[in-house]
């Protein structure tokens, strides 16, 4: 069968290459051409676009590269319509996918459309709920709670465990790492995201807490950057000075002893290899604005992925205050802090980066908090359950 898959960054690139290793074993005469990025096409996808031409965040960042979206969406038609595949997978990056999924419903009606890690809409824009419905054939979650979600609606989706639960227990394996029993060193780890938008905002601010910190604990400790695939060495050159920076996220996240990361996958990534964290995010609004348009955009009163899963009920804004659906009045547990949009300050970071290294009563609360969200993600894995919906094996 003929597969045209697409994935917009870096994470969705693994978990598609992923995803196409273990379509292969299903269906040994399968051939693929998608958008994606080098491991995709390590996988033997043939690509018509690099994730790289196309990962913009913000509405500045979009309207400046407008001309290029356009090109992006006139590459995955033309790509289509050349291909006619038999499916259409979509992996994560919803603002692009669900309009290819339009196209793709229109003008290939006989292509099956299945969308693997779907939009977040159990936590804002709830409403593309009805349109990813329409357009796909089949909802394949990554987060357990995501059926009872979708019923809620009338809708099916199926849970296949999570892809970032799967590559991190490999990882571990092929590492010989016990996860949360290595030793950890003096290190501390800055993840400061995979676009290169997010990483002019954050990093600055990142590096300036974490130089605090280790003066005031006399500098024994080693900053270390995480770099992003696609992205050069001398992009991060700029905002460093005794820092190292590195390729091997895992390696340096599973013996740092805390974490600064943007938020995202990172974080649960962060929690999966037992790192104590907080997480930033950098969102251009005042502090009234933010508390303004919170109870508006988002569902839950959570940021991370960390958070939502140990905090998995639906949610809504009452009276100021969040509400389960169940009835219960709270502002939901959290594991991790979450330093975000007004909050993401160098005072901040600095203050929770330093009782995340010193307080060992706080420490020991989180790691049995990230204990918690591997028994509730499950031993599933998610790309071979994912391949096998798709070949219908």
């Amino acid at each position: 069968m003929k597969y045209f898959i697409i994935a917009g960054e870096a994470s969705g690139d693994l978990h598609a290459s992923n995803l196409i290793k273990q379509i292969r074993l299903q269906d040994p005469s399968a051939e693929f051409v998608g958008l994606g990025g080098d491991k995709m096409c390590a996988a033997g996808c043939a690509l018509r676009q690099h994730y790289r031409e196309m990962a913009y965040m913000g509405v500045f960042a979009v309207l400046a590269h407008l001309p290029a979206i356009r090109r992006n969406f006139r590459i995955a038609h033309e790509s289509l319509l050349a291909y006619r595949p038999d499916i259409l997978i979509l992996v994560d990056y919803p603002s692009f996918n669900l309009k290819i999924a339009a196209y793709c419903r229109k003008h290939l009606p006989d292509t099956k459309i299945y969308y693997y890690i779907p939009p977040k809409v159990w936590a804002w824009k709830t409403w593309r709920v009805h349109k990813i419905a329409r357009l796909c054939d089949k909802v394949l979650g990554i987060f357990p709670f995501e059926p009872a979600f979708y019923a809620k609606y009338g809708y099916a989706c199926t849970y296949t465990g999570n892809p970032t639960n799967d590559t991190i227990r490999e990882w571990c394996e092929e590492q010989n790492i016990v996860s949360g029993e290595e030793p950890r060193e003096n290190i501390i780890a800055i993840l400061p995201g995979s676009r290169r938008s997010e990483i002019t905002h954050c990093i600055p601010t990142m590096l300036a807490a974490a130089r605090r910190v280790n003066q005031r604990l006399g500098n024994n400790y080693q900053i270390v950057v995480t770099a992003a695939p696609g992205i050069e060495d001398s992009f991060y050159g700029r905002y460093l000075e005794e820092e190292r920076l590195t390729r091997d996220t895992y390696g340096v996240v599973a013996h740092a002893r805390a974490a600064v990361v943007n938020s995202g996958t990172a974080t649960l990534e962060t929690a999966l290899l037992h790192c104590p964290q907080t997480a930033v995010y950098y969102i251009a609004c005042s502090r009234w604005l933010e508390w303004l348009l919170r109870p508006i955009l988002f569902r839950i009163p959570h940021f991370t992925l960390v958070n939502i899963l140990v905090d998995n009920g639906q949610w809504t804004m009452d009276n100021g205050q969040w509400r389960k659906e169940k009835g219960e009045r709270t502002r939901g547990q959290a594991i991790i802090k979450e330093l975000i949009a007004s909050r993401f300050t160098e005072a901040n970071v600095e203050n929770e980066l330093y009782r995340l290294l010193t307080d060992e009563v706080y420490r020991r609360r989180m790691l049995d908090g990230y204990t918690h969200i591997r028994s509730i993600l499950g031993s599933s894995p998610a790309a071979r359950t994912a391949a096998k919906i798709i070949t219908n094996k």
